[in-house]
């Protein structure tokens, strides 16, 4: 057997799709996603960064968002990318490993950064008096940190137990992108303790993260229902909804792909997967820009200022 600590294996990816005619066109699609992925994201962190109206925690959390969006579909897009042009699907034992880390680490900090954008939100509508002191700069950095930290740790833990063993021949990933279960069924050992403990962590982060969302968002129902005025229950519910979309998205496909025995997974996995490395990133900047009047007049603002440069 060849192991990680011996001879290193090169690992083949088979991809999205074996069909010859498929991969042209899925090529186009996947590099303007990727595209637009880049550009939308950076565009809102510069956006976020010019205009001193967006200078609030919840864009601060944004930002951060948006900068994880632009990390891990760029450790997944352009290897995906390469393999659908070119014939060389190979990745090596290394690359395949930082793949992996890299996507674990800026997933988790995902929902983390998610689950402090929901607690924004509920301070910002049940505790509007205290919303300034309770989310202060050094809060709402905190948070940030703590995501990142956690994400860190929970990291090395899930590429531990996806690389720790030792995997036999042919090293073909069943996948698009070296992900922990077509991984781990390249093992020539037993996989499932370490197969137990992926699930248990991706158990703690993903429920831990999206009740700590609910239990924000029932609050805030709880607070919205309550207030007397309409306008102010339209505006409440328009500052989460564009949250919500967001977090169903992203959890929704997660959730499918991480929190179900290893003998269930197939086919399947591949459209999943590409919801929440490829789908996701692209939709959040849409989803919380165009329906909201903040980031509306910022770019108002914006635009008339380089024209008057102009």
């Amino acid at each position: 057997p060849m192991g990680g600590n011996h001879t290193q294996p090169i690992f083949i990816l088979l991809g999205m799709t074996d069909t010859p005619w498929a991969q042209a066109p899925l090529f186009g699609l996947f590099l303007l996603i990727y595209v637009v992925t880049l550009v939308g994201n950076m565009g809102l962190v510069v956006l976020v960064w010019v205009a001193p109206s967006l200078h609030t925690p919840m864009y601060f959390f944004l930002t951060h968002l948006s900068l994880a969006d632009i990390c891990y579909s760029t450790v997944i897009s352009p290897k995906m990318l390469t393999n659908l042009i070119s014939g060389n699907k190979t990745i090596s034992w290394a690359g395949c490993v930082t793949q992996f880390h890299l996507f674990a680490l800026f997933a988790t900090a995902e929902c983390h950064l998610l689950a402090a954008m929901a607690y924004d939100r509920h301070v910002a509508v049940c505790h509007p008096l205290r919303y300034v002191t309770v989310m202060s700069p050094r809060a709402c950095w905190q948070l940030v940190a703590l995501s990142y930290l956690v994400a860190s740790l929970s990291a090395l833990l899930y590429t531990g137990c996806t690389f720790g063993g030792s995997f036999c021949g042919p090293h073909r990933v069943d996948h698009f992108f070296c992900d922990a279960s077509p991984v781990l069924r390249l093992a020539c050992s037993d996989t499932r303790g370490r197969e137990a403990a992926i699930f248990g962590l991706a158990t703690a982060n993903g429920l831990g993260t999206s009740a700590a969302i609910l239990l924000s968002y029932c609050r805030v129902l709880h607070a919205v229902l309550g207030m007397r005025s309409a306008p102010g229950r339209a505006r409440a519910f328009h500052t989460c909804a564009s949250h919500l979309v967001s977090v169903s998205v992203f959890y929704g496909t997660l959730f499918f792909m991480y929190l179900q025995p290893a003998s269930r997974h197939g086919g399947r996995d591949k459209v999943v997967s590409v919801f929440y490395t490829v789908v996701s990133p692209v939709l959040n900047p849409f989803i919380y820009s165009l329906r909201n009047k903040e980031v509306k007049a910022a770019l108002g603002k914006c635009r008339r200022r380089v024209l008057n440069l102009c």
